[in-house]
């Protein structure tokens, strides 16, 4: 699990897709491409995992889907746990407090929340990262931190 469901969602969007590789939820995702920006559904408007390859990179949000690739004549998407097929739309957090163990390093209190490479929070500026919130607390036992995301 990447995210507990101890969360408040401010601001989401929907406008996305994800088709380049498969991602779990928690994560922080990037502008592949631009798209339009005036269409809903358009296919160029696309996001993705940030990556050691990736320069000038800009956040997009947080992913709250778990992006899969299914062979769906044989299964299902599980809707319980809101997933998506490879190359859907997936939902975004822009601005919001998560609970999450996608967390690299030992955050503090009051601490800026960077992203790294992998696409996990973290208290330290890495290249090509910019600031996606706070943390609003240390890790605990089981390795989450409760995070501010505010992503403008």
């Amino acid at each position: 699990m990447a995210l507990k469901g101890d969360r408040v969602e401010h601001l989401t969007d929907i406008s996305f897709f994800m088709s380049s590789e498969v991602a779990t939820r928690g994560h922080i995702v990037v502008h592949q491409t631009g798209g339009s920006g005036s269409a809903m559904d358009d296919s160029a408007a696309l996001v993705q995992l940030p990556g050691a390859t990736v320069s000038g990179t800009i956040p997009a949000g947080l992913l709250l889907n778990d992006v899969v690739n299914l062979d769906l004549t044989r299964q299902h998407l599980n809707e319980h746990q809101d997933e998506v097929q490879l190359g859907g739309k997936v939902t975004l957090l822009r601005r919001g407090t998560i609970v999450t163990n996608h967390v690299s390093g030992t955050p503090t209190i009051g601490a800026d929340a960077y992203y790294n490479d992998a696409g996990e929070i973290t208290s330290v500026a890495v290249a090509n990262s910019t600031k996606v919130g706070r943390f609003l607390s240390l890790l605990d036992s089981d390795s989450y931190a409760k995070v501010e995301i505010n992503i403008v």
